[in-house]
């Protein structure tokens, strides 16, 4: 069965498909020893592919959902040393990478996975996968604030998507009120950047639910493999 080859990459584990199409581009890739820049380009099961001279293996395919803690980094890596998402799957025998990303100061729900296919697929803005925040705001949102929320305000000369707004609680003694915000869409630090918008900072942000996931019983650090029914509803964004 033939497949293309930046799919059997991502399926690998390896990348996303859309960071294996970058590194075919770049010349980064060989089949069967020849270097391959052409993106249509199949491959089957006996053909060998290489990504910077190591031969890719197929890896079973696994997704978790992660409570991520806050002062994590949402990468594989990082030059200053900070711990980041993967230390919590050292065990596993499998390389994993978040899908998306959370800020360093944010906790919250956070897919990690070696399926490519799967990870591109919901990171691509138009299928518009509902993402759930709690956040505690300096200051108490205003009506017009809060219209303006939920029609969408203006960052970086765009115009977000429309977000569902709900207040949790208003602290008035304190000046604080927590704030539950709907989002269809993941730009930068999108969600404190809103509440930028319209004049408020986060003392606190957590990411509650995405698309029908939530945390459930799961405390910071820990995390669970989907199931077969979950990737499949998943899939289906």
């Amino acid at each position: 069965m033939s497949e293309r080859l930046q799919k059997a990459i991502a399926q690998a584990g390896v990348a996303s498909r859309r960071k294996a199409e970058k590194m075919i581009l770049a010349g980064q890739v060989k089949v069967n020893g020849k270097i391959i820049t052409e993106l249509g380009t199949k491959v089957e099961d006996k053909d060998t592919v290489e990504v910077n001279g190591v031969p890719i293996e197929r890896e079973s395919l696994h997704t978790y959902l992660f409570y991520k803690p806050r002062g994590v980094i949402s990468t594989t890596s990082d030059d200053k040393g900070r711990k980041t998402v993967t230390d919590f799957f050292e065990e596993l025998p499998y390389r994993l990478y978040p899908i998306g990303r959370l800020d360093y100061d944010t906790s919250g729900l956070l897919l990690m996975t070696n399926d490519g296919d799967l990870a591109n697929k919901l990171m691509h803005p138009r299928h518009e996968v509902p993402k759930v925040y709690t956040a505690k705001i300096k200051g108490i949102l205003k009506p017009e604030e809060i219209y303006a929320l939920k029609h969408g305000v203006r960052i970086d000369n765009r115009k977000t998507a429309p977000a569902k707004v709900n207040i949790v609680k208003t602290d008035r003694k304190k000046n604080t009120q927590i704030v539950q915000l709907t989002i269809h869409e993941g730009q930068y630090h999108q969600v404190k950047r809103m509440f930028q918008a319209v004049g408020h900072l986060v003392d606190k942000l957590s990411r509650e639910k995405y698309a029908f996931l939530t945390l459930n019983s799961l405390t910071s650090g820990q995390y669970r493999e989907l199931n077969h029914k979950e990737i499949a509803q998943l899939k289906k964004y």
